[in-house]
């Protein structure tokens, strides 16, 4: 067990959808959280970075840091996506253990995931398939930090873990109509056609693949709990264990938003993987277990989205 009682915890990347979540959930914690904007700490400054962990000598610190983007973003700057993730992580990894930093937390993508892993996906499918080349990049990213904290683990001993999220979605998610999620894409194509009074909604291609999602909340007290009780080589998946079918997704949202129309299929959009589920057997052995459910969760998302307006 590791106590965070009275204990310094570093969240890098606060701002972010998972970091604040995890913000929220430390602040149930007796424990002291440390933060940092871009305007005090730049990740991508080796020495800034070695600067500030060394005046603020966090007792634990959680990476979720990084820099993240949709298809075409990776596409279009695969160099950036590469070398930023891989500097971040670098910088905060080593100047963590520099300064004996007691346990680390190190967040992955499910992109590190083979593009066929056998499903449900069980942590030993990493490395063992080529990767989706769509988003390759930040995945090649990911997979070298969470070697990188094997490594350290490995040669000095020190308690460095990573953890694996599912599809994520909640207060904080990006609503950009180009380069959302689906969840938060699926969210304001309902709330767009309630406004505009529109006949139905439309999804991209059959609507049958299956997907997997969390709660950024339910993310946030999983890794929590990993801080408190895992300390293994292998990283752990964080998920819900439970799928369901694009088309299932869209008319709970369509529900939850209120907006009544139909809903559409655009048969000349490709579908992409027909199923892509986590298996969660490890962290439930571990002892904890999703609390949000999907209409719940989509609910509070609308509902931070509504407060934004972010559309008219």
């Amino acid at each position: 067990m590791f106590q965070l009682n009275n204990k310094r915890v570093f969240v890098a990347g606060h701002r972010g959808m998972v970091g604040s979540a995890l913000v929220r959930r430390l602040e149930r914690e007796d424990c002291e959280i440390l933060t940092a904007g871009r305007d005090e700490l730049n990740l991508l400054d080796q020495a800034g970075v070695r600067a500030w962990m060394a005046d603020r000598k966090p007792d634990a610190v959680i990476l979720a840091a990084a820099k993240v983007g949709g298809i075409v973003a990776n596409d279009t700057y695969p160099a950036d996506f590469l070398y930023e993730n891989l500097v971040i992580e670098t910088n905060v990894i080593e100047a963590a253990f520099r300064e004996e930093v007691g346990k680390l937390l190190f967040l992955g993508s499910s992109c590190i995931y083979p593009k066929f892993a056998p499903q449900p996906i069980m942590e030993d499918s990493l490395l063992s398939g080529p990767l989706e080349p769509t988003n390759e990049w930040y995945a090649i990213a990911k997979i070298a930090g969470l070697k990188l904290c094997e490594a350290y683990r490995r040669q000095y001993g020190v308690d460095y873990i990573s953890a694996m999220p599912t599809n994520l979605y909640g207060p904080g998610d990006n609503y950009h109509p180009q380069n959302s999620h689906v969840i938060p894409a699926l969210i304001r194509k309902a709330h767009e056609a309630k406004l505009a009074g529109a006949a139905a909604m439309t999804i991209w291609g059959t609507g049958t693949p299956r997907r997997e999602f969390l709660h950024a909340d339910d993310c946030a007290d999983a890794l929590v709990h990993l801080l408190k009780v895992y300390s293994g080589n292998e990283h752990v998946n964080v998920g819900s264990g439970e799928d369901l079918t694009i088309a299932e997704l869209a008319e709970i949202v369509m529900d939850v938003v209120g907006f009544e129309g139909g809903l559409e299929r655009d048969l000349t959009k490709p579908d992409g993987t027909p199923r892509k589920l986590m298996s969660g057997a490890k962290i439930r052995d571990l002892g904890w277990a999703p609390h949000i459910g999907m209409r719940e969760g989509l609910a509070d998302a609308y509902g931070w989205f509504s407060t934004q307006n972010q559309t008219r």
